[in-house]
């Protein structure tokens, strides 16, 4: 049998009475009436509900945005005028890829450009998801007891996208993610989350595996306005509290830590997932996201990011290209490669594609848009460009492999089903997201007019700096410890300074230090040498 709820019924809860002291009672807010359900290729009767998703209106803008609306009168945008610079000259000191220059508007002006309305959702308009009690494993390969096991046609039924829909999308054994559905989170966090917000900056950190990163650059507008929210375990938790680090508000610096409890996988990385690809189910009453990884720390304005990469393009999705790779299958032998997964299911995963219909990439998928030819010399491993199968990159270009610690979004209704299923392929097959992304895009982009605004990676790494993993710093601690001498120093950032347009954000150049044969330092070591696997760790 399967449940259906009235969405409309639940929507008119009072949001007091959903947590009046402290506690929330999840049968109340969803009545529920019987209709009938026939799975093909289940000979197994499951008992299903269906959770509503919160499709009404948004609440009206806050005072601040809609006072700074009124008082900015720009009769034309500010980065109109910018032209993307010639590439730096080739440094075979600086290793690794770099960022480039990004033009950003003043804040306020990123405030008074933000949608006062949702952005249209092509075709869908209502998504609601499964709870299913008790999950029943019905067929040989994927899922899980937090995603459900959705058998191959109820799957592939999901990318034929229509304008009611239901979908598995994780917390399926509750309609409230967070409550009972073994990714729990304390009843005074479930208030937090229901908040209404514009815009909030969201993140992770699993089994202690990374430090937190406190953001920078940050206006006072967004401070007051915009929450950070910081999903942790209890073994984060415990390391905060043990370090001194956590305060009695529950923060860490701008972060608000939430900690969740009964982590649905044993893989830390998985779990990461859960909050990375569904914070539209998290976060219910929220239109914009930012996410970050927990490694990185956030250096611009999180309103100039959002005007920049989603509000400037009339984009509802977007994420940044993979520095190096386009390629699912180059992306799956890099990843066998350097141990992120073992061989066999990543090959299964791959093999299961291709009998799909995935082709290596090829120039076919790169629609030119718009925007103006860029050199991939940004794109650059030793200051020599890698030639990627084309010559010039373009504002909007496609690639089947992202570099997905940033994502930026609008929470609609086609961008929630297209995190949904990108997360149930990562249940259902490898928790390398890289390898399912362009899979999901591509099926949901044949029934719908729809993009993602796939950005360089040079660009991102102007908004974010990437730090090291808390194993690798710890290993050079170790290191460090264990030798006579000093070891080496990575070589700093390069400093951020402005150009002749303010609104641009442009790595600083450094003039060359020249010395003499009678100059030069002996034993000074002129190299730095790296391991392959770790270069995407290196600070820039």
């Amino acid at each position: 049998m399967v449940f259906l709820e009235d969405a409309s019924g639940s929507a008119g809860v009072d949001f007091d009475e959903r947590f009046r002291n402290k506690t929330y009672h999840v049968p109340s807010l969803f009545p529920k009436t019987e209709v009938s359900q026939n799975d093909n290729n289940s000979s197994l009767l499951k008992s299903l509900t269906v959770c509503g998703a919160n499709s009404g209106q948004p609440p009206p803008p806050t005072p601040h945005v809609a006072a700074i609306a009124v008082l900015t009168t720009q009769k034309s945008h500010t980065c109109d005028t910018f032209a993307f610079p010639p590439p730096p000259p080739g440094d075979r000191r600086r290793i690794g890829p770099r960022p480039c220059p990004v033009c950003y508007v003043p804040v306020e002006q990123a405030i008074a450009s933000m949608p006062s309305s949702p952005s249209p959702s092509p075709v869908l308009g209502h998504l609601t998801y499964f709870r299913e009690e008790n999950p029943i494993k019905i067929e040989p390969h994927g899922g899980s007891d937090f995603g459900g096991y959705p058998s191959l046609k109820q799957r592939n039924d999901s990318f034929n996208i229509k304008e009611s829909m239901t979908v598995h999308c994780g917390f399926v054994k509750g309609c409230r993610p967070g409550h009972q559905t073994g990714f729990d989170i304390d009843a005074a966090d479930l208030v937090e989350l229901e908040q209404f917000h514009d815009v909030i900056v969201a993140s992770a950190i699993f089994g202690n595996y990374d430090i937190i990163q406190q953001p920078k650059n940050i206006s006072d507008t967004a401070r007051k306005n915009i929450p950070f929210y910081m999903f942790v375990d209890e073994e984060t938790e415990a390391y905060l509290k043990n370090s001194s680090l956590l305060d009695n508000n529950k923060r860490v610096g701008l972060w608000r830590i939430i900690v969740v409890h009964s982590n649905p996988y044993t893989d830390a990385r998985r779990n990461g997932k859960v909050p990375k690809l569904l914070l539209h189910r998290l976060f219910p009453n929220v239109r914009f996201s930012l996410w970050i990884d927990g490694k990185l720390q956030l250096v611009v304005d999180p309103y100039q990011i959002l005007e920049r990469f989603l509000w400037r393009q009339n984009a509802t999705f977007a994420i940044s290209r993979h520095y190096t790779r386009f390629d699912v299958f180059e992306e799956a032998e890099a990843n066998k490669a350097g141990g992120k997964y073992d061989n066999a299911s990543i090959d299964y995963q791959i093999d299961f594609y291709k009998k799909e219909g995935l082709t290596p990439y090829s120039a076919s998928k790169l629609p030119i848009t718009s925007g103006r030819p860029m050199p991939c010399v940004y794109e650059c491993v030793f200051g020599m460009c890698l030639q990627l199968k084309i010559n010039f990159f373009f504002n909007r270009v496609f690639a089947d492999v992202p570099e997905g610690c940033v994502i930026i979004r609008e929470h609609i209704p086609i961008t929630n089903l297209f995190t949904c299923l990108w997360f149930n392929e990562i249940d259902r097959f490898t928790s390398r997201d890289q390898l399912s992304f362009s899979t999901v895009r591509d099926k949901i982009m044949a029934k719908v007019n729809w993009t993602i605004n796939m950005f360089l990676d040079c660009e991102r790494r102007n908004i974010v700096v990437q730090a090291y993993h808390r194993d690798l710093l710890e290993q050079r601690t170790r290191l460090a410890g264990s030798i006579s001498h000093p070891p080496s120093r990575p070589p700093p950032p390069l400093p951020l300074v402005r150009n002749n347009n303010p609104a641009v954000r442009t790595p600083a150049k450094k003039n060359p230090i020249r010395r003499g044969r009678g100059d030069k330092k002996s034993g000074a070591r002129r190299h730095r040498k790296v391991a392959a696997g770790n270069r995407d760790h290196i600070l820039v």
